[in-house]
């Protein structure tokens, strides 16, 4: 259970928020024609449950899937509560994707059962752009609240599944979550000159409620908090649809 003087904090903290006259939208598109088709929402519905995970135990791989939520969270309107287990996020880092650390409020939990908790107390309040959170562990009952939470409240609920056990699957156990992702870093093309090119995700969307399972190569989020698609793959479907770019002469 989680300790009533967090929630109660938390509360007060929540009620001094202002949504700012923002209005909402069904859906957040990602703006790459490539995913975007492809998610039976036409992008991540915002009054849903959404889990993401790294697609490996490797720090580089954490810290794509962290940088990833971050920019989902820079996109949607309002402020961003990040519950977590340890302080380990870097703001500058988040910065860098987009999400503004003045827009960030956070909370600590003691254990899963109490950042569950206080996901869902955030996702209620509705005053808030994004609830995320880092768990080990969420089981079915665990996960169905939080989409309920996100549905009432109509906020998006971005869930970061870290692993439980060395060499086990973060998102292989049951879940409501409307969709489930796995983030890995790829190699980046090196720039003409000197230096080292924008990052690279291999997305893969291991499940999605009315729609199938896919993976795609994408660029980091940029300070905007948008993912792009590599320029070779861009080029390639512009070629396709006709509107390959002009060399200049």
């Amino acid at each position: 259970m989680a300790d009533p003087a967090v929630l109660k904090q938390l509360r007060e903290t929540l009620r001094g928020l202002e949504t700012g006259g923002f209005r909402r939208r069904p859906s957040l598109p990602f703006g790459i024609e490539a995913l975007d088709s492809r998610l039976a929402d036409g992008g991540l519905r915002l009054d849903a449950l959404h889990e993401v995970a790294a697609g490996t135990s490797d720090m580089a791989d954490d810290c794509a899937a962290t940088l990833f939520l971050a920019g989902l969270a820079a996109r949607a309107w309002g402020p961003v509560l990040w519950v977590v287990r340890r302080r380990d996020l870097f703001a500058p880092g988040l910065a860098q994707s987009g999400l503004d650390p003045k827009r960030l409020i956070y909370a600590e939990a003691k254990d899963d059962a109490e950042l569950l908790a206080v996901m869902e107390e955030g996702l209620r309040h509705r005053g808030l752009g994004a609830v995320i959170g880092e768990a080990k562990r969420a089981d079915m009952t665990a996960t169905r609240r939080l989409q309920l939470a996100a549905e009432g409240g109509r906020t998006i609920a971005l869930l970061m599944k870290r692993a439980a056990r060395e060499g086990s699957d973060p998102i292989s156990s049951p879940s409501a979550a409307v969709t489930r992702w796995r983030v890995t870093s790829a190699p980046s093309t090196p720039l003409p000159v000197e230096g080292v090119g924008r990052s690279r995700w291999k997305l893969e969307l291991a499940r999605q409620k009315g729609g199938e399972g896919f993976e795609l190569i994408v660029e980091a989020c940029d300070a905007t908090g948008r993912c792009a698609l590599p320029p070779v793959m861009a080029h390639r479907k512009a070629v396709a649809g006709g509107t390959a770019p002009r060399r200049a002469a």
